[in-house]
């Protein structure tokens, strides 16, 4: 799990990784013979059997600095990646932290350029707000209408979903499951394990080869071990 690719020098919410950094943790897979992909392709994979050196990544938000600092680095590695965009605040910025620096969003053109190079485009609602404290009006606009919204944008069918903050319970899942999608991540979903809560692990600028190395020991999933 993901966010933001730029300098880290102020970064309060721990949601940036450095360029080097991220080159560093990509190169870690790469030599392990791990591959990188978007979530989607790694549930199919799952499923025949055949996820085994595949590992999801996630970029969550939708940063403008993906295009300039992550999508580069991932070309270079032959890793695709699953990018959680926010149709309501197209080219915008990340206002839901108050105590942050200020880091632009992607433009509609943004998202349709990395989706021509690749990446899984996904929702991560429209305003990322805590659905789990959403009445119900506003559950279903940030869930299907934000679906909707990234049709249009994409020209394409939307298969995943991310809640804002990792945040989801029982009503949020069965919203997203209803809405059409065909998978969701959270970050820590407790027993709501499933393929609408799937569980990530946060990669910051700290994880170094060796907390990378321990981080995977940690999070094996229960099923396949990987």
């Amino acid at each position: 799990m993901y966010h933001s690719v730029d300098d880290c020098s102020h970064d309060p919410y721990r949601v940036t990784v450095s360029p080097r950094r991220l080159d560093q943790q990509l190169g870690w897979l790469s030599r392990r013979g791990l591959r990188g992909v978007g979530v989607r392709e790694l549930l199919a994979a799952r499923a025949r059997g055949e996820a085994q050196n595949l590992v999801g990544l996630t970029f969550d938000d939708g940063y403008a600095d993906f295009l300039t600092h992550a999508l580069p680095l991932l070309h270079r590695h032959g890793f695709g990646a699953t990018l959680f965009v926010l149709p309501g605040r197209l080219g915008g910025d990340n206002a839901w932290d108050p105590h942050g620096p200020r880091k632009p969003l992607l433009s509609a053109g943004g998202i349709r350029q990395a989706a021509a190079e690749g990446i899984e485009i996904g929702s991560h609602g429209l305003t990322h707000m805590d659905l789990t404290r959403a009445d119900n009006a506003q559950l279903r606009a940030e869930v299907s209408d934000s679906r909707a919204l990234l049709s249009e944008v994409t020209g394409a069918h939307i298969h995943g979903f991310c809640y804002p903050y990792g945040r989801v319970d029982h009503r949020t899942a069965d919203a997203v499951r209803q809405a059409g999608y065909s998978y969701a991540c959270a970050t820590g979903p407790g027993d709501l394990n499933s393929p609408y809560a799937l569980p990530r692990v946060h990669v910051g600028e700290r994880d170094t080869a060796w907390r990378l190395h321990l981080k995977r020991r940690l999070h094996r999933h229960p099923v396949d071990g990987v």
